[in-house]
């Protein structure tokens, strides 16, 4: 098979096999080429933890993490949509600027929710 033939699609379960490791490896992808991604992972899994201890039931640990996995995924594809860009050609061009510019801003909102959440919950503890 040459570089540019596509494989036959799955079907069934062994898709859902092959998806597993086409995801693990978009992981292994974002964790080694994104800096961005590694900070993100790492403050995640700080929160976490931290949720962990301070949360007083399953429901307030689920909206303290909620704002953590949010900016994983939408790092995830902000990168996803760079990387598609960046393959689509190495000049200028404004709609690529936008589409790069607008996907950073959404990890930007998904960071000020993270920051807001846990800013109001951090004070509502400090305040007792």
């Amino acid at each position: 098979m040459s570089d540019f033939e596509v494989p036959p699609k799955a079907k069934g379960f062994k898709r859902l096999f092959k998806a597993l490791f086409y995801s693990k490896d978009g992981l292994k992808c974002a964790w080694i080429e994104e800096s961005a991604f590694r900070q993100i992972v790492i403050l995640a899994l700080f929160c976490i933890v931290l949720a962990s201890y301070l949360a007083k039931d399953f429901l307030e640990w689920g909206l303290l993490i909620l704002p953590c996995f949010l900016s994983v995924v939408v790092e995830l594809i902000n990168s996803s949509i760079e990387k598609a860009v960046d393959f689509t050609g190495t000049e200028f061009h404004p709609l690529a600027k936008k589409a790069k510019d607008m996907a950073s801003a959404a990890q930007l909102i998904g960071l000020i929710f993270w920051t807001l959440i846990w800013g109001r919950y951090l004070l509502a503890l400090y305040l007792k």
